[in-house]
C-alpha cells in the first residue's frame, strides 16, 4: 500500500499515512512534487488527470504530480512517477522551487495540502499515457500557456496555477530557469 510523508509546518516528517486515506476535508500536510516536462522546442507537457481520481479528475495540470515514499529521495520519486505515469525513460531533472507549498479546497470539501517542491525536466521521447493516472496529453508552448493560465482564461489545477505565477518569475524561458539548492527542500526530503 502507497504511503505519503506526513510534514510539521517546518518540512519535518512526523510519521507516514496511507495515500488512500490521507485525502479529505482535514487532510493533513504532506509531502509531494510536481514536475514540468518540456521538448527541446519549449513546449509544455500538459496531463489531464484521469476521471476517476478523487483528487481534481478530469482536471488539466502540469506534467506530473505524486508523493515520495517514506525515505525515497525527490529525484528518485518524480523518475517512478515519469515512468508509471508517462512511460518515460529517465529523464533530466532540475530543482526550481524547492519551497513550494499550497492548500487547495475542491467543491466536495476534499483538501490538498502539500510541501511541494517544483522540478523541470527536458525529454525526447513521446509520453505513453497510464489510463489509471492520465485521461490525455498535450503540448503547448510556455510562452502562450503561461501567460493564459496568470490572466485566468486557461482552466488548470490549482497547484499547476500558483506554481506557473512561481515559475513564469523566474523568467520567459523554462529551458534557462535557474537551478535551485536542494539545501532549501523540506528537511523530510533529500534530493538524490
Amino acid at each position: 500500500m502507497e504511503q505519503v510523508v506526513l510534514l510539521d509546518e517546518r518540512g519535518t516528517g512526523i510519521g507516514v499515512a496511507d495515500k488512500a486515506s490521507v485525502h479529505h476535508a482535514s487532510t493533513p500536510l504532506h509531502l509531494a512534487f510536481s514536475s514540468y516536462l518540456f521538448d527541446p522546442a519549449g513546449r509544455l507537457l500538459l496531463t489531464r488527470r484521469a476521471l476517476h481520481k478523487k483528487t481534481w479528475p478530469g482536471v488539466w495540470t502540469n506534467s506530473c504530480c505524486g508523493h515520495p515514499a517514506p525515505g525515497e529521495a525527490l529525484v528518485p520519486a518524480v523518475t517512478r512517477r515519469l515512468h508509471d505515469e508517462l512511460g518515460l525513460p529517465e529523464v533530466s531533472l532540475d530543482l526550481v522551487l524547492p519551497a513550494f507549498r499550497y492548500r487547495a479546497v475542491m467543491e466536495n470539501g476534499v483538501v490538498e495540502n502539500e510541501m511541494c517542491p517544483v522540478l523541470r525536466g527536458l525529454v525526447t521521447a513521446d509520453p505513453v499515457p497510464n489510463p489509471d493516472e492520465v485521461d490525455s496529453v498535450e503540448w503547448v508552448p510556455w510562452a502562450d500557456f503561461a501567460p493564459a493560465v496568470l490572466a485566468g482564461v486557461r482552466p488548470i489545477s490549482p497547484w499547476c496555477a500558483l506554481q506557473v505565477a512561481e515559475l513564469w518569475e523566474l523568467g520567459p524561458d523554462p529551458l534557462t530557469w535557474p537551478i535551485a539548492s536542494p539545501a532549501t527542500l523540506p528537511s523530510a526530503l533529500t534530493y538524490s
